[in-house]
């Protein structure tokens, strides 16, 4: 895996650029298995996660909890039995921001734990 999981998310403030179709061509193939999708008009990163029962798939959601607080980037978690989707984007800017691509790579590393 890439540097990714290895950075911090900085502070997105408003103003910040999204994340440029070349970075974007670059960065998504660094991310196994993340689908960009656009949902009314934004940019987001999403990723199905597969488990064997209903108490992996929580104890996982209260792992990327914990990391979302942690880098003060907060993702949209569906949690079902067998499974967690995890979507990233960046609220404040209405697209994806280089922290969206950081907390998805630890988010990966998460699911191998």
């Amino acid at each position: 895996m890439t540097q990714l999981k290895q950075q911090q998310c900085t502070v997105c403030r408003p103003d910040a650029a999204p994340v440029s179709d070349a970075d974007l061509d670059r960065l998504l193939p660094e991310l196994a298995g993340w689908q960009l999708e656009e949902r009314d008009g934004v940019k987001q990163l999403e990723k199905q996660f597969r488990f064997p029962n209903y108490a992996q798939s929580m104890a996982f959601t209260q792992r990327v909890a914990e990391l979302a607080e942690a880098e003060d980037h907060h993702p949209a978690i569906l949690t079902e039995w067998g499974r967690v989707t995890v979507t990233w984007w960046t609220h404040t800017i209405n697209g994806l921001h280089i922290n969206d691509f950081i907390c998805a790579a630890k988010t990966d590393q998460l699911a191998e734990q």
